[in-house]
């Protein structure tokens, strides 16, 4: 991710030593694991004897401190064990039990907030290093105070010296590498099995391994900033000239494995949306909600990181999407298959619907669910577009979908407990919880049904963003 952030935010004078090795990076999260278990333990002892709501009492007490210290060592860390945060952190208050979800939303956003300070001259080596040049000679002006900060890296305003074509300035966002992150992340990812293995105690119905190897597959790529710069001049290009959505432009030529120089956009970050009124904020969410699902309905290819600080609302009502380190793509056919779900839970075919999940390997055929079952599992995870009215989402209402699927108190563990996702669809869920989670922080209320059903059963556009949008789609012969 990257957040937007005033120059007072990240100092460019301190120093921050980051530990790179496998062992010192281990050693925080051993003294966590060890700390988890040994309340574990005197949790069970001290529960013997205990009324039904004492020991759920002291249990959720217990969830929320372990979570809380999970939030406090990765936000040391940086690199695969700052990407497991964003992980959890997609999850929102979902995380805990209800009685804590406020304070851990508060939580989870110093979480995302979190960067090292590094002093800029170490900056400024990897700058230089990495395009083979002095600053001064690829850069008119620099600002050496970091404007922003990305999980692996730090964001400055710079000045070209010459305006690239089709870029609306020469102003330029340059996001940088943190010294040292590339061999941080490979011990992290070492480490990997160990913090994980403390997010489920957490959040009991996490697939390790099928997060695990998602994890490392997608932060190699994300260390890699010339696969980044190319994943976004593909966006750009596909959303040229898009009526509302902007993706800013990339100075290929200065782009290289550490740093990447993009078209720096002006205008207000996600906590300014929160303020603005009702049709504003519907108006917001909906653009959020059509540039991600739109990517992955449209294209079977997305942004994996919906998270806030990635838009940007431009001053003329558009909104900008920015960080593509974490992209994905789908088949076709995987893209089909997660359609034909939708359509039939749309639908109301239990059957068909039970049977479909049985062909992509959604449900393994001895699962023992019923249709019944089926459709429940896929009702939590679509209910917000299955009815058509408008749904005014919370962040309360994402926090209960993903209890009602992972934790083991709900009425239906035992049978989301049987699902077996395969790891190949885990970004495009990942994207989908994520997505819904930044419309519910907008309090927003949106026809989600309407708009799903244009891209999945072709009806025309019901809304003033579906019409432009529609006729932006047919002027590309798209």
């Amino acid at each position: 991710m990257a957040n937007r952030r005033n120059s007072n935010d990240v100092s460019g004078d301190d120093s921050t030593t980051m530990p790179t090795g496998r062992v010192r990076r281990a050693t925080s999260i051993g003294r966590l694991a060890a700390g988890v278990a040994m309340r574990e333990g005197a949790t069970r002892v001290t529960n013997y004897g205990r009324s039904a709501e004492d020991r759920d009492a002291r249990m959720s007490q217990q969830q929320f401190r372990t979570a809380e210290q999970i939030v406090d060592v990765l936000g040391t860390m940086k690199g695969a064990a700052m990407k497991v945060g964003q992980v959890l952190s997609f999850m929102d208050v979902g995380l805990v039990p209800p009685e804590h979800r406020e304070e851990f939303q508060a939580k989870l956003s110093k979480l995302r907030d979190m960067a090292p300070r590094v002093a800029f001259r170490d900056m400024r080596r990897v700058i230089e290093t990495d395009m083979e040049a002095k600053l001064g000679d690829v850069f008119a002006e620099f600002d050496e105070e970091a404007i922003g900060a990305a999980s692996i890296g730090q964001v400055y305003r710079a000045r070209l010296h010459e305006k690239p074509a089709g870029w609306g300035t020469d102003i330029a966002a340059v996001k940088v590498q943190y010294p040292g992150i590339d061999a941080a992340v490979r011990a992290d990812l070492q480490n990997l099995g160990i913090i994980l293995r403390l997010a489920k105690s957490v959040a009991p119905g996490i697939d390790v391994q099928a997060v695990g190897d998602e994890i490392r597959e997608r932060m190699t790529e994300e260390l890699d900033y010339e696969l980044e710069a190319s994943n976004q001049r593909q966006m750009a290009r596909l959303y040229r000239g898009h009526p509302f959505i902007v993706i800013p432009g990339v100075a290929t030529e200065l782009c290289g494995k550490r740093v990447i120089v993009t078209e720096f956009v002006a205008g207000e970050g996600f906590d300014a949306w929160q303020q603005k009124d009702q049709d504003e904020r519907n108006r917001l969410a909906e653009i959020v909600f059509r540039f991600y699902y739109g990517g992955l309905w449209r294209d079977g290819m997305f942004s994996a990181d919906p998270h806030p600080g990635n838009s940007i609302l431009m001053p003329d009502g558009r909104v900008a999407f920015i960080d593509f380190g974490l992209f994905h793509k789908i088949s076709r056919e995987m893209v089909e298959n997660q359609a034909q779900s939708i359509r039939l839970c749309l639908a109301g075919d239990a059957e068909a619907l039970l049977q479909h999940m049985r062909e992509i390997r959604w449900i393994p055929p001895n699962s023992g669910l019923t249709p019944d079952d089926a459709m429940a599992i896929a009702e939590q995870l679509v209910w917000y577009a299955m009815v058509d009215e408008e749904s005014r989402l919370r962040p309360e209402h994402v926090a209960e979908m993903i209890f009602e699927i992972s934790d083991p108190r709900s009425p239906h563990w035992k049978q989301t407990r049987r699902a077996t996702v395969p790891a190949e669809y885990m970004m495009s869920l990942r994207l989908a919880g994520m997505a819904i989670a930044v419309c519910s922080q907008l309090d927003a209320s949106v026809n989600y049904h309407r708009i799903v059903r244009e891209w999945l059963a072709e009806d025309e556009p019901q809304s003033d963003l579906g019409r432009a949008e529609g006729a932006w789609l047919r002027s590309r012969g798209r």
